[in-house]
């Protein structure tokens, strides 16, 4: 398996493909960089040479694209931020509930988790 940017990329499908394992790298950026290596866009990715694996990360480097860790603690840095300066989203992050103004009376599972019952019990006399 090729290894770009601390990822392994899968060998057996398509370079295109292969790129969006990158964290930050999606469908346009990964034909981007498959147009500007200059690469077929048939070519699988364990068909790689040393010398185009580079000209990938070249192209990643030169385009100064936020990837991999950087990315990811970007990412946490701002959502710290959000929570500590106690805006609305920040408390929404902060609570686990959906945080672009979806509704939460149904629906919201994804985000608040499975349902949590509760019962209702007799009192004794």
């Amino acid at each position: 398996m090729p290894r770009l940017l601390g990822v392994e990329i899968p060998a057996k499908k398509k370079v295109a493909y292969s790129l969006r394992y990158i964290y930050g790298v999606g469908p346009t950026r990964a034909d981007q960089v498959v147009k500007e290596a200059g690469l077929k866009a048939d070519m699988r990715a364990q068909d790689l040479t040393e010398e185009q694996l580079n000209k990938i990360l070249h192209i990643i480097t030169e385009h100064k694209w936020v990837v991999e860790g950087d990315l990811r603690r970007d990412i946490a840095g701002n959502l710290k931020r959000l929570q500590a300066i106690n805006c609305y989203r920040g408390v929404r992050h902060r609570k686990g509930l959906p945080v672009r103004g979806q509704r939460t009376s149904t629906n919201a599972r994804t985000r608040k988790g499975p349902r949590k019952t509760i019962g209702v019990t007799k009192v004794k006399e």
